[in-house]
């Protein structure tokens, strides 16, 4: 069997959710469990009514809610014919009715929790994926509706919530596998779960791409597809480099690093669970579905360029932590690393020398407070406004000089950190933010002028 993902553009209207089926349809053969994210900018517009609400402004917060409720009743009524939407029609009622008085409590409290703010967002996943099932209904691919969070169980972290595999894993045997075995085709919605005790949870945003992994690894699927609207992983963002070349293949580890550092089409954690079994992800494109998209797999051919791609993470702030007085002395970065975990801030980059640390994380309304508490250790600074550039390739394990040749090229440019990562397949410097394009730019056209046809499209 395979699992099929499709994301928030894949299913943004009636019309996008006609090519999915047309997608599945092909692939109906493959025994396809289906993931759905929630219709484009919906999560966002939920969210935004979560925060109307919490901020006491009623009137806004169901005025939001009823656009949704609107656009999902239009997309449901182009889908399905009249008895079909009888039967959905009552369902997207009730979950909206249900919303709206999530809202309406949020506003009485006066505050929105975490945990509160999670069941809002779910909304969007549940919603999505009940219309997919009913559209393949309408078109007799034999369908069932799962609610994920019968499913993927995950713990208390509200927002950015950890999914418990075992747990998960003998759900999705007990409740899905069966689905499967009988000939029908289960749709879920991703980035939604639930705790053990059934309290709604999400696993961040963009989860929906783990959620398909998850799922895939549980099942056993002998295929991952990550259907989006680009036609795969790319050598750098074609926004900024129109030459930009599609990667055929690639490495989870490549992925992984690329995922991590800026390259929007994957989430970084959704390979993690593929890696663990073996499973190949594809990237694929729903508006162009003929396009062979990119594979990743666990080792990947060889390359006779030297990077894969160069990706860059905006909004970076990098924060220096200087303190001559603890010279060598023992526990200084635990005691630094601490902090961080207290703050909930995580690291991209470091760099350190016997009396200094530098850190680069997601510019966030954590980091004043953290840099007070890291005060308390030593003197800091911090600044914004930057960005990480990586180049990955495996290629770089096996290639002097690469540096040099790097950053001969960028001379006359500010590099205010530089790593080499563990993995040995990346390297990664800070820079300014508005120096990217310029700096993409130069080294794209210095590595991918020529390019391994069997690697590249």
């Amino acid at each position: 069997m395979i699992v099929m993902k499709f994301g928030g553009t894949s299913v943004e209207n009636a019309s996008a959710m006609e090519r999915v089926y047309e997608i599945v349809r092909g692939r109906l053969e493959r025994r396809p469990m289906v993931v759905v994210s929630a219709m484009a900018k919906v999560t966002d517009a939920l969210l935004a009514a979560a925060k109307a609400a919490g901020a006491g402004d009623r009137e806004r917060a169901l005025e939001l809610s009823r656009e949704l409720r609107e656009r999902h009743y239009n997309t449901a009524s182009e889908l399905v014919g009249t008895g079909l939407f009888t039967q959905l029609h009552a369902r997207l009622e009730a979950d909206f009715d249900a919303l709206d008085e999530l809202l309406r409590g949020i506003v009485a409290v006066g505050e929105l929790t975490p945990r509160t703010s999670d069941h809002v967002a779910a909304f969007g996943e549940i919603l999505s994926s009940q219309l997919v099932a009913a559209a393949f209904k309408a078109r007799r691919i034999p369908s069932v509706h799962v609610d994920s969070r019968d499913c993927i169980v995950t713990d208390h972290s509200y927002t950015r919530a950890i999914p418990q595999l075992d747990e998960t894993n003998q759900n999705l045997k007990k409740l899905v596998q069966p689905l499967i075995n009988d000939g029908l085709v289960p749709v879920m919605g991703g980035f939604v779960g639930a705790t053990r005790a059934g309290v709604t949870t999400t696993i961040g945003r963009g989860g929906s791409d783990f959620s398909a992994a998850i799922v895939g690894a549980g099942l056993d699927a002998s295929a991952i597809e990550i259907w989006t609207d680009v036609d795969g992983m790319m050598t750098t963002d074609p926004r900024i480099c129109p030459d930009a070349h599609r990667i055929k293949v690639i490495s989870f580890d490549e992925a992984a690093e690329l995922a991590y550092f800026g390259a929007k089409v994957l989430h970084p954690a959704t390979v993690l669970p593929a890696i663990q079994k073996n499973i190949p992800v594809y990237i694929l494109n729903s508006r162009n579905p003929s396009c062979e998209g990119t594979k990743i797999i666990p080792r990947a051919p060889k390359c006779e360029n030297i990077f894969k791609a160069i990706a860059a993470k905006k909004r970076i702030t990098i924060i220096d932590v200087a303190a001559p007085r603890m010279l060598l002395v023992h526990g200084f970065l635990k005691a630094i690393f601490d902090a961080f975990d207290r703050h909930r801030v995580p690291v991209d980059v470091v760099s350190t020398s016997e009396v200094s640390v530098s850190l680069t994380v997601d510019s966030n309304e954590a980091i004043p407070a953290l840099a007070a508490d890291l005060a308390q250790l030593a003197d800091v600074k911090y600044e914004g406004r930057k960005a990480i550039v990586c180049l990955v390739g495996e290629n770089l394990r096996n290639t002097p000089g690469i540096a040099g040749k790097v950053f001969g090229l960028l001379g006359d440019v500010k590099i205010r950190m530089i790593s080499q990562g563990a993995s040995e397949i990346n390297l990664t410097f800070v820079i300014e933010e508005d120096e990217v394009p310029e700096v993409i730019q130069r080294l794209h056209r210095a590595f991918f002028a020529e390019v391994d046809a069997t690697i590249f499209g």
